[in-house]
């Protein structure tokens, strides 16, 4: 049995997902906890899938609480900030997070990321190996993709785009989907990894001046230096699950982190690995499972996980502070606002915090 995956999904970011028989877990807070709502493997197919219609469509429910439910992931565009999650709630705020609209979204499944190219034009994907698209900066919803006899729902993990047009989205059981015509078509090209025990795929990221690069359970990681056509498997620094990974802005240069406050950076684009020694202030080593990073506009980075744990690093991720909030509610996003303060989401919802992780007013 393999160590259980915890990722993004909820009450704690993270729910236990063991690869033999799993059972539909319901628990949201890791976008990997979407992993253990699986039951059995079902193997791709190499023709192209074609994009959901709306008829069947289920709206999500508008709710005065959806800014406190459980949220997955958020991006920034411009002034607005995006953020998604359970019950198909996604929501943007116009005001640095001052107050919160709920978008009208054709889903009640959960919702795991969202990746916006520009300030219009955005995919969320989630559970029911369902894909979203926005082209008014979230407000409102299509469905482009699901597949509902993938994996009892297996959900996909994350979402990645290179301009309107060519994007790549990858998920539970290696499953990993390429569209050339911004999503009115996605094709299950999973085999073109060495993906063979079909580990799931947490995240792909792009890296500055390099390719694409994704990592999932057990450590895997896989590179691409011809953004996407091809895949090399790489001999990663840990076998622990791998929940996420960030470019930085030195060319070839990226962090991924994952289980018990691992965070690894790479100056090769993951041919060679060094670990990052990340230090509370009172009780030692982090031991918490680190969810998301993300990458601001003045250039520092910020990495969020589990009991609050807030990691931020000035020098493109060499050395990191270390703050746990107060709260301790496991995190599962971070973007910065055009304040730059921070909006930090996952349980219980939207949590507006100055640039180090502190609560406003007691930074």
């Amino acid at each position: 049995m393999s160590e259980p995956v915890m990722r993004r999904t909820q009450a704690d970011r993270v729910v236990g997902l063991s690869r033999a028989p799993a059972l539909r877990v319901h628990s949201p807070i890791a976008k990997a906890l979407s992993l253990c709502s699986v039951l059995s493997v079902l193997m791709f197919t190499s023709a192209p899938l074609q994009a959901a219609s709306d008829d069947v469509s289920q709206y999500s429910v508008v709710s005065a609480k959806a800014q406190q439910s459980l949220l997955l992931d958020v991006a920034s565009l411009g002034k607005r900030v995006v953020t998604v999650g359970a019950r198909g709630h996604i929501l943007y705020s116009d005001d640095n997070g001052a107050s919160w609209v709920q978008a009208k979204v054709p889903t009640k499944q959960m919702l795991t990321a969202v990746f916006f190219i520009d300030d219009s034009h955005g995919w969320a994907v989630g559970h029911d190996a369902q894909i979203l698209a926005s082209t008014d900066g979230g407000a409102t919803w299509v469905k482009q993709f699901e597949d509902l006899e993938r994996e009892e729902g297996a959900p996909f993990l994350d979402v990645w785009f290179k301009d309107r047009n060519n994007g790549y989205v990858v998920g539970a059981y290696g499953a990993l989907l390429e569209t050339t015509d911004g999503g009115a078509n996605w094709a299950d090209i999973s085999d073109r990894m060495g993906n063979e025990d079909l580990y799931h795929l947490n995240a792909i990221v792009e890296v500055k001046d390099s390719g694409l690069f994704a990592v999932g359970e057990q450590g895997v990681m896989f590179r691409s230096p011809d953004w996407g056509q091809t895949w090399e498997t790489i001999k990663g620094p840990y076998e622990g699950s791998l929940f996420g990974a960030l470019g930085t802005d030195e060319a070839g240069a990226l962090l991924v982190y994952g289980l018990r406050g691992h965070l690894f950076r790479s100056a090769d684009f993951g041919t060679t690995w060094q670990a990052i020694t990340l230090n509370t202030a009172n009780n030692g080593p982090l031991e918490f499972g680190l969810a998301d990073g993300n990458r601001l506009a003045d250039g520092s980075i910020v990495v969020v996980g589990h009991g609050g744990t807030v990691l931020k690093s000035t020098d493109n991720g060499r050395n990191f502070s270390v703050t746990n909030r107060a709260d301790r509610l496991s995190l599962a996003g971070v973007a910065a606002m055009e304040n730059g303060n921070l909006i930090l989401v996952g349980q219980g919802g939207v949590h507006a915090a100055a640039p180090t992780g502190a609560d406003l007013g007691q930074q």
